[in-house]
């Protein structure tokens, strides 16, 4: 299934989603480039809420660009298949070796703004992040470790300490705890399903 029909498919949890679901999909009908980096006003990232299999702990690294705890993601870069993407980023950013997709469906969108900052000595101006989040499971038992010129270090922590830990005060309120309460839902769902641990999300 291809994004716009992903998307299509979505059932936004708030009215931020609405918005940001309305946002997404005029853009990509619209036929605009957003799955690489060279349209500079916005383009497609994706990220990865990555919890714990009994759902008590977050992944979260510290960014240096944000300078500030994070979920782990990045830009699409021309690849298609934004699941993937997060997959890959999450692994990059990590180090964990083994990491699963609770589902392939989208597990959250949003819309987020990147300020004007320097990159590899180049200033990158001020743009959007068109988001899609998916929810993946690893073990914290795992050996992680940081990647430097991304994130200064990578911890878990409980799903609380992870939206204190932000200091975006915006992205922790809006979105992080947003994750949190998806959380919530799907490992109720989990609980009272037939024990094989499956979800739809």
């Amino acid at each position: 299934m291809d994004l716009i029909s992903q998307i299509e498919n979505y059932i936004p949890f708030n009215r931020q989603e609405e918005q940001d679901k309305k946002e997404m999909l005029r853009r990509l009908r619209s036929g605009e480039e957003l799955h690489t980096r060279e349209n500079a006003s916005a383009h497609l990232t994706a990220s990865g809420w990555v919890v714990s299999p009994d759902r008590k702990k977050v992944l979260m690294a510290y960014h240096n660009l944000y300078d500030s705890w994070a979920w782990l993601g990045g830009h699409a870069d021309g690849e298609r298949d934004l699941l993937a993407v997060a997959k890959r980023e999450v692994q990059e950013e990590s180090g964990l070796e083994e990491v699963r997709a609770v589902s392939d469906e989208i597990f959250s969108l949003e819309i987020l703004t990147v300020d004007g900052h320097e990159k590899k000595g180049d200033y990158v101006s001020s743009h959007l992040h068109l988001n899609v989040t998916y929810l993946f499971e690893a073990d914290p038992a795992q050996d992680i470790r940081c990647k430097p010129d991304e994130n200064q270090g990578v911890a878990w922590f409980g799903p609380e300490e992870a939206i204190e830990k932000s200091s975006e005060p915006w992205i922790r309120e809006r979105i992080y705890r947003k994750l949190n309460e998806k959380l919530l839902s799907v490992f109720n769902r989990e609980e009272s399903s037939d024990g094989e641990g499956k979800a739809v999300v």
